[in-house]
Order: structure tokens, then sequence, then C-alpha cells
């Protein structure tokens, strides 16, 4: 009976310090919990003063020089070249061909010729004039100075033709050179004269009928035939 009743004062003494040290522990906590509480935040009861610093815009935010050129207006100027003209917005500039028609060739009644050259093939030559005309029915062909015999061996007027005709002559009394000779009278021809085209009329012949352009006397050499007149005049002056 002693024993138990000792076991059981230990009992409550033990549930009493247990109690005791329960709530000691709890208050410990609640202290704690207390300290570890934080403060009212002061933002609720006044507005916060931003700091200095806050008030610059981020560094960021600048522009830096070496931005992209897309992000800045171009400063180059719009181009100056115009538009490319099209075909039909202006007439064409080529001038039309300044080739005139061959006009046709006078009558040979026209150039003051003798009228026995206005007939047929003739060589027609004007003493006075000192022109050799080629004329193929009473139209004139081409004409060209001559050079006549002097007073000693003068050149035969007349109407004649062509009976000869030598291309490389040579004259078997003086000697000289004839080329593209057409003879009409005896031994006198129409010919080149190397001496005429280099002396012109400060000389003379021994009474052929000297051309001094070689070249058309060579076509007249190798238009004409035998049989084609040959008239030797001197016109009158009008």
């Amino acid at each position: 009976m002693k024993k138990t009743r000792i076991s059981l004062a230990v009992t409550v003494t033990a549930i009493l310090a247990l109690s005791a040290c329960n709530s000691g522990s709890s208050s410990d906590s609640n202290a704690k919990a207390g300290a570890q509480s934080p403060l009212p935040a002061t933002s609720s009861s006044a507005p916060v003063t931003p700091a200095p610093e806050s008030t610059a815009p981020p560094t960021s935010a600048a522009p830096t020089t070496g931005a992209p050129t897309s992000a800045a207006p171009s400063s180059a100027k719009p181009g100056t070249s115009k538009p490319a003209t099209t075909a039909t917005s202006k007439p064409p500039t080529s001038k039309p061909p300044t080739t005139k028609p061959a006009s046709p060739k006078p009558p040979a009644a026209q150039a003051g010729l003798d009228e026995r050259c206005l007939t047929g093939r003739a060589i027609c030559i004007d003493k006075r004039t000192d022109r050799l005309t080629w004329v193929i029915d009473g139209q004139t062909q081409y004409s060209t100075a001559v050079r006549f015999g002097s007073a000693e061996t003068p050149t035969r007027e007349g109407a004649f033709s062509i009976n000869f005709k030598s291309r490389d002559h040579v004259s078997t009394l003086y000697h000289t050179p004839m080329p593209f000779a057409m003879f009409f009278s005896g031994g006198q021809a129409v010919h080149y004269s190397a001496d005429f085209a280099a002396n012109g009329y400060n000389g003379a012949s021994h009474g052929c009928v000297n051309v001094r352009d070689k070249g058309l006397v060579q076509r007249l050499f190798n238009e004409t035939r035998v049989g084609d007149k040959v008239i030797v005049y001197r016109s009158v002056k009008k």
C-alpha cells in the first residue's frame, strides 16, 4: 500500500513535470515565432521613394552609334536616272536615206551638141569647148576634157566612124604610146595621153584627140564598137 502511494506520487510528479516542459516549449516556440515573424511592411503605410539611379533610363535603352543602318532613315538621294523611254514614246530619230534618185540624162539637144550626135551611138567632139561627149540615142552618157593637134598637125573636122581599136597602141610615126586608141580618120584616133595628164593645154597632139582621164577613156574604149560615129566639129558660141 505504501509502495502504491509512492508510485502514484511519482507518476503525478512526472505528469506535472511533463506538462511544464510542454508548456515551456510552447512558450519558447511562441517566443521564437514572435521573434521570427516580420514586422509589417512600411510600404503599406507610405510610398517608397525610388533610388536616384532608378530615375535614369537603363543604359541598354540608349541608342548606340553602332545601330544598324536599317533602323535610321537612309540619307542617300533618290536616283536621278529617268525611266527608259519606250520605242513608242518618241518617233524614230533615224533619217530617211539621203540617196537621191538618179536624174535622167539630159538630151543631147539640150547640151548644145551637133545635130549629127542626136541619133545612134556617137562620140561627139567639140573643138570650141574642148569637150568629148559619149551619146547613145540622143542621151548623153558622160563627158570629159580633150586636147587637139597643133596648127601644124590639126585634128580634122567632120563625120567619121571608128574603123579600128587598139588597147596598147604605139605610134609608128612618133613612137609614142597611144593607150586605148580608137581610130576614126587615117592615123588620127581618140586615146589616152600621159603628156596631157601631166602638162594640160601647154602641149598639143599630132592630130589625135587626147584624153587625160585614163579611167574614163578606158570605159569609153570598152563601150564603143567599130562603126560607131565620131563627130568632130566646132560649135557656135551663143
